[in-house]
């Protein structure tokens, strides 16, 4: 098979399991033999995007530059996946439109579910008014209104939300089907 570059891109609220799905879905599409890049939001920051802060302007400038690598890999034959917040839609829109195989993924959570698993408490002290720009609290975080595939990761175990992704790849020939065949589905 010749690999097909896309760019998978997973975005949800603070804790959502975005990085989890990520380095989950990057283990089972290698183990199919395709070359994959990981973009994690935390991790951008600390290098890509390192003095940002956390400003509307910010933010859009931090997910137009992992929408930027996403592109170059996507474009030679890589599968780049992003987990990142991502929390406006213009923007996630904007580099949809700059990068041919674009496939939003929402991982959908309860706000009650994302308390509950954080432990850092971040979001108790965002509630409380002591974070400020918390997104999904006191900053906005718009839903997609069209995204490819939902997880729901406060309803579905990390291997139903891969198993979810995989097929819905192996349907639009971005990876091989697990038999080795490709799916030929076309939409």
């Amino acid at each position: 098979m010749n690999q097909r570059g896309v760019t998978v891109w997973l975005t949800g609220l603070s804790g959502a399991g975005k990085t989890t799905i990520a380095n989950k879905l990057e283990g089972a599409l290698r183990q199919r033999g395709l070359k994959v890049e990981v973009l994690d939001g935390d991790i951008v920051r600390t290098h890509l995007s390192k003095g940002l802060g956390f400003s509307k302007e910010d933010r859009d400038t931090n997910i137009k530059r992992i929408g930027y690598v996403c592109k170059l890999l996507s474009r030679s034959g890589v599968v780049a996946i992003s987990a990142a917040i991502s929390p406006y839609r213009e923007i996630r829109d904007y580099n949809r439109t700059q990068i041919e195989n674009f496939i939003e993924i929402y991982v959908k959570c309860s706000l009650e579910k994302l308390v509950e698993r954080d432990v850092k408490g971040l979001y108790r002290k965002a509630l409380a008014g002591e974070i400020k720009n918390f997104t999904g609290v006191s900053d906005p975080y718009e839903e997609p209104l069209n995204a490819e595939i939902v997880v729901e990761s406060d309803r579905e175990t990390v291997e139903e939300s891969i198993r979810k992704i995989v097929e819905y790849l192996e349907s639009r020939e971005f990876t091989p089907s697990s038999n080795g065949r490709l799916i030929s589905v076309r939409t």
